[in-house]
């Protein structure tokens, strides 16, 4: 019997709970949205890696990625992300300036849901002088992750496209 959890995490523990500890382990799929998407450093053994390695490396292992981000990624995440090739083919990605949803939804199994951005300050390892104060909740709690895999769902497939006001701003424009 799994036991069902909500927790409150703040500032660092963003970091521990959901980079280093939950996403190693996804097995089938990654869902992340987040409004701003900037190079993340994250640690792999003992050293420290663009984020994109890791994701490149999940790729590697078959698992599926979404990223769903508001705003083109700065000039040094292109930078990184042109060093995994694998990315360009295989990474799903949508850019949608409406999204300002915080999420990390892994194998339908796990959630994160706060206030951070894919970004180094605000889910990565940077030092507590370099650090964003964010928060959020993670749970296994299929009552909370289900309604968030169905709004990310409803952005990705274009649900809200048809009246969206900001539609000239897509770079992944849905045919609605």
């Amino acid at each position: 019997m799994i036991m069902l959890f909500t927790k409150y995490i703040s500032n660092r523990e963003i970091y521990d709970e959901v980079i280093s500890k939950q996403i190693p382990l996804v097995k089938r799929f990654l869902w992340i949205a987040t409004s701003d998407i900037k190079d993340m450093y994250v640690k792999k053994n003992s050293a420290f890696v663009p984020f994109l390695q890791i994701l490149s490396d999940l790729i590697a292992k078959g698992i599926s990625i979404r990223i769903l981000h508001a705003k083109e990624p700065g000039p040094a995440f292109r930078k990184d992300f042109d060093r995994y090739p694998v990315l360009i083919d295989n990474l799903e990605k949508m850019l949608c300036p409406r999204n300002h949803s915080k999420m990390v939804i892994i194998d339908g199994t796990f959630a994160f849901m706060g206030s951070a951005n894919l970004t180094g300050s605000g889910m990565g390892s940077k030092s507590i002088d370099k650090r964003n104060f964010e928060s959020g909740i993670i749970t296994n709690d299929k009552q909370i992750i289900n309604p968030m895999m169905n709004q990310f769902d409803e952005i990705w497939m274009g649900k809200f496209c048809p009246n969206c006001k900001r539609k000239t701003f897509c770079s992944e424009q849905l045919n609605n």
